[in-house]
């Protein structure tokens, strides 16, 4: 089977495209420089050319809190090209099958957890990160516009919960919080600092997923495309509060000083977690905890350093 994979360099991509390699599969990823996703004729041209079975739309714009506040333009600009791009160019060329990687960062900020995949466009966005959750909600109703306009097209979306693991960016300013906060207190233990600083006060709560996780459920997914519901969550079911996780990092990278409040900092939506009844009745479940999921990541940082 010959399956077409968007953003094959980023970390969720990557992960994926590493997976179903080994799987026996033909795995087409070209980067950016071989096809430029906001061009829609670059894209049409590259469908038409190889002529993949299957599109699986990985490719975004993706950062932390910050990143997101710093540029709304580029997220909801670049993200929601991107995804017109690749849906209407693989619907014009006859492709059948198609899975849209979504964010759990798209359900409204004010409804009642867990979230179900019927509350998009319920209630307001979280404004930290709404550009990037409204490009979200595009591609994934124009998932559902296109199946509803011609039923042999399977356009479906996948609404994973947050993710961190192998190739993530560890980046201090734009990365989200794991493998920022692994790699503030590797380099606190290693420079001797007394105490790093925490955003909030430690109570909000999420839930995050290793990425290997999410490649296992791709490859399931594939095998079981035509059962798999129009629109699925993708994640553990539970969640952890944000003291949580800085408490198992300590552990992990062997971090001993103290983690101060900043109260003045922002931390989003107050908690965001998924509901995974249609996931369990799909058949699948994550296989690796917080913990052993945090010391991966870990590891691959110490190696890629």
């Amino acid at each position: 089977m010959k399956i077409f994979v968007t953003g094959g360099s980023g970390m969720v991509g990557r992960n994926i495209v590493e997976f179903l390699n080994g799987k026996g599969l033909n795995i087409l990823y070209p980067t950016s420089d071989e096809v430029n996703l906001l061009n829609k004729k670059d894209v049409k041209n590259y469908i038409l050319r190889n002529k993949p079975e299957m599109i699986i739309h990985c490719a975004g714009k993706v950062g932390g809190i910050q990143a997101n506040i710093n540029n709304p333009v580029r997220f909801l600009y670049e993200n929601t090209q991107m995804g017109l791009n690749i849906l209407m160019s693989s619907y014009e060329s006859g492709i059948k099958k198609f899975m849209n990687v979504s964010s759990s960062c798209m359900y409204p900020r004010n409804i009642k957890n867990p979230l179900n995949e019927d509350s998009i466009l319920s209630g307001e966005l979280e404004p930290t990160n709404e550009g990037y959750a409204l490009s979200k909600i595009i591609t994934t109703r124009f998932c559902e516009y296109l199946k509803r306009e011609n039923n042999s097209f399977h356009y479906k979306t996948i609404i994973p919960c947050n993710l961190y693991g192998k190739y993530d960016s560890f980046d201090l300013i734009n990365s989200h919080m794991i493998p920022s906060v692994l790699r503030k207190m590797h380099e606190a233990k290693i420079n001797n600092q007394t105490n790093i600083t925490m955003w909030g006060n430690g109570k909000a709560r999420r839930e995050f997923m290793y990425v290997g996780d999410l490649s296992n459920f791709v490859y399931y997914a594939i095998n079981n495309f035509d059962k798999m519901p129009q629109n699925i969550n993708i994640g553990l079911g539970l969640d952890y509060s944000i003291k949580d996780y800085y408490k198992i990092i300590a552990d992990v990278t062997g971090y001993k000083g103290k983690i101060k409040n900043d109260l003045s900092k922002p931390v989003g939506i107050e908690q965001k977690l998924i509901n995974n009844t249609k996931l369990i009745e799909f058949g699948w479940k994550h296989k690796t905890s917080l913990k052993d999921g945090i010391q991966k990541t870990y590891n691959y940082y110490l190696n890629d350093i």
